[in-house]
């Protein structure tokens, strides 16, 4: 049982962030906490796992958690993870190894298990959660799916009674969100209890027995599994929440190469650490289209546009932009890439000073404008690094436009947003359209794709036959 009475929690130099929160949980029971960016999911799922308040530091906290009876805010961290387990939006967070069973195995090691148990335990959580082929891998090598497998598979096997799941599927295929979901569902059959903050929510409309939904830092109202299943799309809409059933592309695939006007990717192959990661990519896109990328975790969607942005040289073919064949410097000049993680391209000292950063002579009534459409002016002022997951993505997507570059290139820029966050980032990438920019969008996400692209490229059939296997695997 995980009971929440009336706790209220503000970090340090903010309003309130939770207001008088009331929650109940049974064992093995599985709760969504649903809500807009920055309404509080994950403050709730940090003050189950105790993160709050044993690793936040500054904020003020009234009420009490507790975890069968034991209060949170009073047990130490190593017997909270006795009970408790988390995986992270972002698994690269809590890797302490660089191989595949290193990682498995390194919460028992650390919590002085026997090594009988240790192997014991190992090859339990490699049956029951079926990933062999993740075995002997270097966790660098591994694709998105695969690291948050090898994540979830780390928690497994310290055998928790609650797992805590922070926006799980951010940035994962459908096939990945589907082996999340058979590991879910296996851990809801041993009777675990399972929190999942997440805006993709279709994959578990089934497996809820309670969903609850969170507006401005307060419960605004708890579902039953069978009552969330019966809202409109109406209401669906007004909460802010995405689809409830899984959305299937519809789009067209893009147009051949040889254009003059505009991108022509023709015939490019690119490695990484000598081993080739994709061959023969070939694809046009002309001013003022957007184009989405497609492809399992692991086809090289990333790599491809860390190329086509000069980060990366090609081993064969060329890129040519108005009918000129362009180098990596000349490309890297001309372009703008949203990365993945976003963490990597924030520098400034402000979310203010991040914006001139990316275009120095950039009127700021034009800043303001572009702030204010992403919901970001009241924050001007504030550090990069101390925004919400969602918050920095946006700044990430305002920035790009600010840089007036002809090639925009989005890695996932809607991972972590709500519905109306990604209805913003849609429309904003509409109205550069009319601005003539290429645009290429690398995403999972079809529901943002069918809104706001005009053709795709599929990465299927482009990446080496050892990332084929990897793929298959997964």
């Amino acid at each position: 049982m995980i009971e929440i009475k009336d706790v209220s929690f503000e970090y340090e130099k903010e309003q309130g962030t939770l207001s008088h929160i009331d929650l109940q949980i049974k064992q093995g029971e599985c709760v969504l906490l649903c809500g807009e960016s920055g309404c509080g999911k994950t403050t709730v799922t940090k003050l189950i796992n105790g993160l709050i308040p044993h690793f936040v530091e500054g904020g003020t906290l009234s009420g009490t958690a507790t975890i069968n009876e034991v209060e949170v805010a009073k047990t130490e961290m190593y017997r909270l993870a006795e009970q408790v387990g988390s995986v992270f939006q972002n698994p690269k967070s809590q890797f302490f190894n660089i191989d595949s069973d290193s990682e498995i195995t390194f919460g028992l090691e650390n919590a002085g298990i026997a090594p009988a148990k240790i192997k014991e335990r190992f090859e339990a959580t490699v049956s029951a959660l079926k990933i062999r082929s993740l075995l002997g891998r270097n966790i660098f090598s591994m694709s998105g799916g695969e690291k948050q497998s090898l994540a979830f598979a780390s928690v497994y096997a310290m055998n928790p009674s609650v797992f805590v799941l922070d926006e799980p599927t951010a940035n994962l295929d459908a096939d990945a969100i589907d082996i999340l979901r058979q590991q879910i569902i296996q851990i809801k059959k041993e009777g675990r209890t399972i929190i999942v903050a997440e805006h993709r929510i279709y994959f578990l409309m089934d497996l809820i027995d309670q969903a609850v939904f969170i507006q401005n830092g307060k419960i605004a109202r708890i579902f039953s599994g069978e009552e969330f299943h019966k809202i409109s799309e109406e209401q669906r809409i007004t909460m802010g929440l995405r689809s409830l059933e899984h959305p299937v592309l519809d789009l067209p695939h893009t147009d051949p190469p040889g254009t003059k006007i505009g991108l022509s990717v023709e015939n490019i192959s690119c490695a990484f650490d000598k081993q080739t990661v994709f061959r023969e990519v070939s694809f046009g896109a002309a001013p003022g289209e957007v184009l989405g990328i497609i492809g399992h975790n692991g086809a090289g969607k990333t790599t491809l546009t860390r190329c086509l942005c000069g980060l990366l040289k090609e081993t064969s073919g060329k890129i040519c932009l108005d009918g000129k064949a362009l180098n990596a410097k000349q490309r890297n000049k001309a372009s703008f890439c949203v990365m993945q993680d976003v963490n990597h391209q924030l520098f400034s000292d402000s979310v203010w000073n991040e914006c001139e950063l990316s275009m120095p002579e950039c009127p700021a009534e034009r800043i303001e404008q572009i702030l204010k459409a992403f919901d970001l002016f009241d924050f001007k002022d504030r550090h990069p690094m101390a925004l919400s997951g969602g918050q920095k993505q946006r700044l990430a997507v305002a920035t790009a436009i600010l840089s007036d570059k002809y090639l925009l290139v989005f890695d996932e820029p809607t991972s972590g947003l709500d519905y109306h966050r990604m209805l913003e980032v849609s429309d904003m990438i509409q109205k550069l359209k009319t601005e003539n920019k290429i645009i290429l969008i690398v995403s999972h996400d079809f529901e943002f794709l069918n809104r706001t692209c005009d053709k795709i490229f599929d990465m299927e059939g482009c990446h080496s036959e050892r990332r084929q296997e990897s793929v298959r695997n997964i």
